[in-house]
Parts: structure tokens; sequence; C-alpha cells
């Protein structure tokens, strides 16, 4: 709505409507609990009445907040767009962000250089917080963003950090291992090889760990290892390098779906059929395991409920909550017809 000069309607416009003052409309605005109800009650009849809507960006240079947070992925491009786990993670964030109010800022940083200049932005009052994910060992960005007053919450573990340190959101990846290894063990697997995901970021070691855990529980040699780094193509090279290897391994645990799917296309085009000969076990439960050929057995990890609770201890965080907490989301398998 605009105002008969064809102008949309200001604060001073809104505060003679309300009979109140200028700044008992900004009180109001921004949530300041120093208003009196009735006083209130007649700002946002005025803001209804006339249309009015808060130029947050004026907002922002008053307060000194921001209604913005950023999701930064230590990631390249490709691999955001084309992981289902990116997508999952982004949509459960979206979701508790848009409930909060809050817009969402997407950062990608694929190098060191990136990572400082974001660094730097995130640091001068753009933001109001910020969720960190896919960071490696080095990184050292949420220690000085909480060093410069931003918040901020990791997705995932950094590896030696301090319990109580950052607040953080993960899944339960040793334990999802290990119901994987343990499924194929049950199957009558003995060879079992593993892919594993970044070995500079705790999960992909968790997993990793949780493979060589089960193994070594049944008295099963858990030497078949291929380092990988969650993607696609780090699996075709990984796979290709295990059956040099030991051509008469029978089953893969692979620390990904996409990297399941590579294994299978590998093993394919090397002859061997999927399950009969090799079974595959993907992490992530994601859609690429419903269209894969066979359906693939995976490790569920929640992925949406992951970004909400990021999202949700964010928002905690930027509302003055200074107490850092960690969740830990359990995982399950999901048998299908690879394993």
């Amino acid at each position: 709505m605009t105002t008969r000069q064809g102008r949309p309607p200001t604060l001073e416009e809104v505060a003679v409507r309300a009979g109140v003052g200028r700044g008992t409309v900004s009180r109001v605005i921004n949530g300041s609990p120093r208003v009196s109800e009735r006083a209130r009650t007649a700002v946002l009849k005025a803001i209804d009445d006339l249309g009015y809507v808060p130029n947050r960006a004026a907002r922002t240079l008053v307060t000194r907040q921001s209604d913005t947070v950023a999701l930064v992925v230590s990631q390249s491009g490709e691999r955001l767009f084309a992981e289902p786990f990116y997508a999952g993670i982004v949509r459960g964030i979206s979701a508790t962000l848009a409930a909060a109010d809050l817009q969402l800022l997407l950062m990608l940083a694929s190098s060191s250089a990136e990572l400082a200049r974001m660094e730097n932005y995130l640091t001068a009052q753009h933001v109001a917080g910020a969720m960190l994910l896919s960071l490696h060992r080095s990184d050292r960005l949420p220690q000085r963003l909480e060093a410069a007053g931003v918040p901020c919450v990791l997705g995932g573990q950094l590896i030696d950090i301090e319990p109580g340190t950052l607040s953080q959101v993960d899944v339960d990846n040793n334990g999802g291992a290990r119901s994987a290894v343990q499924h194929l063990i049950g199957t009558g697997r003995r060879r079992i090889a593993t892919i594993t995901g970044a070995l500079d970021m705790l999960s992909g070691l968790e997993r990793l760990r949780g493979y060589q855990a089960v193994l070594e529980e049944a008295d099963l040699p858990a030497d078949l290892v291929a380092t990988g780094d969650y993607s696609y193509a780090s699996a075709l090279d990984g796979m290709r390098q295990l059956l040099e290897t030991e051509p008469e391994l029978d089953a893969v645990f692979a620390a990904s779906d996409p990297m399941a799917m590579a294994a299978i296309r590998v093993l394919r085009d090397r002859g061997r059929r999927v399950p009969d000969d090799v079974a595959v076990v993907g992490f992530d439960d994601s859609d690429l395991a419903l269209h894969a050929e066979p359906p693939l057995t995976t490790v569920h990890q929640p992925i949406e409920l992951m970004g909400s609770e990021m999202a949700r201890l964010l928002v905690d965080r930027v509302h003055g909550e200074r107490e850092k907490i960690e969740v830990l989301l359990d995982t399950h398998l999901v048998v299908r017809a690879s394993a």
C-alpha cells in the first residue's frame, strides 16, 4: 500500500497514526520489550493499516544488527550442486531460518585464500552469525569468528577441538559405519574393502575407524582401504585401486552414496555383479540410493534435520545463548538390493 502521494508510508506517518513517538515505533519494529502493550498494539495496527514495510537496510545501520546469517561451505560450487548431501542441509537450514525471520547467505570457499576473504567479510558486522560446513583439519575460521564476537555453529566436528569449545551438529559416523560392516559380515562377506571420506575431516576418520573396529572384532582383515574425499571421481580411482590390490574382494563399504555409485560403475565395467559377486553399501541414504541399479543399501543420516539443528542452535546464539551445545544425531542402516 502507498500513501495518497503515491509513495510508501514512512515511519513518521506510522507514529502519527498510532499516536506515539517515532522512537516508540522503532522499538516495536526492533522487538524491544521497553514498550507498553497498549502502544505496541497501536503501532502494529497502524503498520497494518498503512501497509508499512520496515527498511531492513536502514534498521541494520541503526541497530548494528543484521538479519542475515551465513552458511559457509568449504567446498567448490561443482561439488555443492552435484552432491545431494548439501541440498538436504540447505533445505533444513532454510526452513528453520524462515520461521525465525532470518535471511540466508550462501558462501563457498575452496581455498585458504577464499576462506581468508570470507573471514574479513564475516567479521565486519555484515551477518548476525555463521554456520560452517565441510571444514578440514587446518581450517581455523570458527575460532576466529568466535574471537571476533560472531556466533557460529559447525556442521560436523573439527579434528583436535576441545569438547564444549564450539556449538556443533554431527551424526554418529562411527556407529553408522559399524552397522554397515556388521551387515556385510552377517551376509557372509569376508574380504570387505572401504573407500574412505576425506581423512582430514572427523567424519571421514570416524567412518574409517568404525569399519576397522568391526573387522578387528570379527578377526577379519581390515587392510583393503582406498582413500577418497566423498566425491564420485575419487571413488572411481579408489575402486580400481582396490580391485588391483585384491581381485577377490566380495564387499565394499563406501563412505558416501556418490562414492558407492562410482564403485558400482567400476565393478560393472570389470564384469562383477552387484550384489552376487560384490556387495556395496553407501552412507547418506540420499535420493541417489533409491535410483541406483540395484537400489543401494546405505546408512541413513538425517541430513535435513542436521541443517535444521544447525540453524536452531545459531538462532539461539544470535539471541544471546552463550552455552556451546553439541548435538549428535543417530544413524541407521537401510537395507536394499545392493548388499
